[in-house]
């Protein structure tokens, strides 16, 4: 029986490799769509698990994880700078890291820190050292620059028409080691360099609110600039007149502190949140997109099953003159009836094979490129829940290879050979 379908499969290429190639698109597409939002999900909670609890003036809780912890352009709110001092002398604090943004290089955003986050965020250094002074500056593990090089910080970015600040050329010190988040693609230079580049002083709460939503704008270069000296030693003890601030980052001592002050600093105009709950309600709208390009890609399986079974029905009475001759030298109808389903079995389970390997790889082309943009690890594998989908998929097969043998057993000799 084996022989005689290899040979009827090696006769008939031309429409087997259809059949192959029509349920294996179909079942990519499925296949994709479900490791994507996957990876999607991991590569997101994992890059939020990084950070504890983030803080910022009122406004968009959505808006202030994207931009503090995935570093996504866009302007924030400021909070007062005492809020900064505040948090560094709180006992329920281990660290607290302000970030201020709004320059880039190369592509690449420029984050102003503190040398405590810098290095609490990647456990460590590739190579080179944390920034010393005002004038160097410590990138990411994806950022295609080299130890020593120059950095020219620019407003904005490029796109939107920034102009670059002459007022200081960071040096690189050092390289992070890898943390699989939107920092790997960030330049970390001193908060401090970052103040005193765009003119802000004890002053400058509301000239920063100011020079924020200029980001890209059509201004006065010289407006917000200031002097700066290079060799400037840090000073990373905060007052009451710090500057204005777009986030915290904060690292609680306990997970009990990090409730209280997620209590603490909910009220007022500031907003506390932890990014693992954000994370949560963009998952629920990912839950939506997901379930709508799930059932687009049954639409489209349910249209690739149609057709076989319109294929099904053609081939059959294409090769009634064959069942025909196979009965009138005493082949049983089991025989028939398990040849045709056997036949019609393995192109579907071969084409559902490649369109799990095809799915396979378009997710992880996908994902390739969207961690080359972003910077953020997404981890593209399967699940065990993945083997329920492939045998619901290979069921789905034996009952659609069962309507063509079944109108093979049904046939008589006699009406098969008078075809």
């Amino acid at each position: 029986m084996i022989r005689f379908i290899l040979a009827d499969l090696r006769r008939l290429w031309a429409g087997s490799l259809v059949v192959v190639l029509l349920v294996a698109l179909a079942t990519a597409l499925g296949v994709s769509v479900v490791l994507q939002e996957r990876a999607l999900r991991l590569g997101s909670a994992r890059a939020a698990d990084k950070f504890d609890l983030v803080i910022g003036a009122g406004g968009s809780e959505t808006q202030l994880v994207l931009s503090s912890v995935f570093l996504q352009p866009s302007p924030l709110p400021l909070m007062r700078g005492e809020i900064l001092a505040r948090l560094a002398g709180d006992p329920r604090v281990d660290w607290a890291a302000p970030i201020g943004f709004g320059d880039s290089f190369s592509g690449y955003p420029i984050v102003g820190t503190t040398v405590t986050l810098t290095d609490k965020l990647s456990g460590g250094f590739a190579e080179g050292k944390v920034f010393a002074r005002e004038g160097e500056a410590v990138i990411g593990s994806a950022v295609k620059l080299s130890l020593g090089g120059e950095i020219k910080p620019m407003h904005g970015s490029a796109e939107e028409g920034g102009e670059t600040h002459t007022g200081l050329v960071y040096h690189i010190a050092g390289r992070l080691r890898p943390t699989g988040t939107a920092w790997d693609r960030a330049i970390l230079v001193p908060i401090q360099a970052v103040w005193h580049i765009h003119g802000l002083g004890a002053e400058g709460a509301e000239e920063a609110g100011h020079d924020h939503e200029q980001a890209g704008a059509e201004h006065d270069a010289h407006e917000h600039h200031g002097e700066i000296d290079p060799d400037a030693a840090l000073d990373e003890t905060w007052s009451a007149d710090a500057p204005g601030l777009p986030a915290i980052l904060v690292k609680p001592k306990t997970i009990a502190d990090a409730y209280k002050l997620r209590q603490d600093y909910r009220s007022g105009d500031t907003v506390a949140v932890f990014p693992g709950e954000v994370l949560t309600n963009l998952y629920a709208t990912l839950g939506d997109a997901k379930q709508i390009l799930v059932a687009v890609a049954s639409g489209a399986q349910a249209l690739v099953a149609a057709s076989l079974v319109l294929v099904t029905v053609i081939h059959i009475g294409q090769r009634r003159r064959q069942i025909g001759a196979l009965r009138a030298f005493g082949a049983p109808r089991g025989a028939i009836f398990g040849i045709v389903w056997l036949e019609f079995f393995t192109l579907v389970a071969v084409g559902i094979g490649l369109g799990f390997a095809l799915g396979f790889a378009a997710a992880l082309t996908l994902s390739g490129m969207f961690s080359q943009t972003s910077g953020i690890a997404m981890p593209v594998g399967f699940a065990r829940e993945d083997a329920g989908l492939a045998g619901v998929l290979l069921v789905f097969a034996t009952i659609l290879a069962a309507l063509p043998a079944v109108l093979a057993y049904r046939q008589s000799p006699a009406q098969a050979l008078r075809a």
